[in-house]
């Protein structure tokens, strides 16, 4: 049972999450292009992140003692785009500008103009070989940041992940999570047809990975594992988050199709009634 203040928390995250949909659904639609699928996947992950468990500083973005985070399914950039307005690293507004050519909102994340994002990403597997980069980096230096990295279970079909994860459990990286956001959808269709990486945690684990299984809807479970990964030492953690593709909105969900299109008028229109 939860206790009435952790009901509470979970409810206020319920609420960001959900205008955090609205706005990926906003910008998508604006922009005639994006990637909805995967980025409505994540928003549950992504919320918990930064708005309950990540050490950041929205009027210090660089702050050398800050978490950070990789979203190295940088297609999925506005969720991520999203999470970051919402919390106030730039104006709202300015989610309706996502991929207009003068926009500093691009397709894809870019460390360099954008508040808040720590590794331009966009070409998929090299987020692991970057975190664990940071994640050693933090160990040099003797900080107490923490380094998370979002892959996508289509992602991880690169031979670079792998390599990059037989680094992570070399050097013990314990201030490193990787999240697999299992949507069980790539853009050919499910990632055990197109080239299977399941069993995704065995494979983790035989790679000297602490694994956790999460639904990565449920914020509590997610809340938890978070909390976990934190006390596990001289390894790192992988949560494998179990997600709906196009989750919250009912034509989008687990539908390969909406990897990478934009809803139409009356498309819009639908989705965004169903998130009220």
């Amino acid at each position: 049972m939860l206790d009435s203040d952790k009901k509470i928390e979970i409810k206020n995250l319920e609420d960001i999450s959900k205008n955090i949909r609205k706005n990926i659904v906003e910008m998508v639609y604006s922009a005639s292009s994006g990637h909805p699928g995967g980025s409505l996947s994540i928003t549950d992950i992504l919320t918990v992140l930064y708005f309950h468990e990540m050490n950041v500083n929205i009027n210090n973005p660089k702050d050398e003692d800050r978490d950070r985070l990789v979203l190295s399914k940088g297609h999925c950039s506005p969720a991520l785009y999203a999470v970051l307005a919402e919390k106030g690293y730039f104006p709202k507004e300015d989610l309706k500008t996502f991929r207009k050519i003068d926009s500093y909102l691009q397709g894809h994340p870019d460390m360099k103009k954008i508040p808040g994002v720590d590794m331009s990403s966009g070409s998929l597997g090299q987020g692991l070989s970057v975190s664990n980069g940071m994640a050693l980096a933090g160990k040099l230096d003797k900080k107490d940041y923490r380094v998370y990295c979002v892959m996508g279970d289509g992602e991880i079909e690169e031979g670079e992940v792998w390599e990059a994860a037989m680094t992570s459990s070399h050097y013990k990286l314990d201030n490193l999570c990787v999240i697999v956001d299992n949507n069980n959808l790539q853009i050919d269709g499910k990632i055990n047809e197109v080239m299977s990486p399941y069993p995704i945690d065995k494979k983790f684990e035989s790679f000297g990975f602490n694994v956790i299984n999460i639904n990565g809807h449920d914020f509590n479970e997610i809340i938890t594992a978070l909390e976990t990964a934190k006390k596990i030492k001289e390894k790192p953690t992988v949560i494998i988050a179990k997600t709906i593709k196009g989750k919250g909105i009912s034509y989008m969900e687990n539908e390969a199709s909406w990897h990478g299109k934009a809803p139409n008028e009356e498309q819009y229109n639908i989705a965004i009634e169903e998130l009220k």
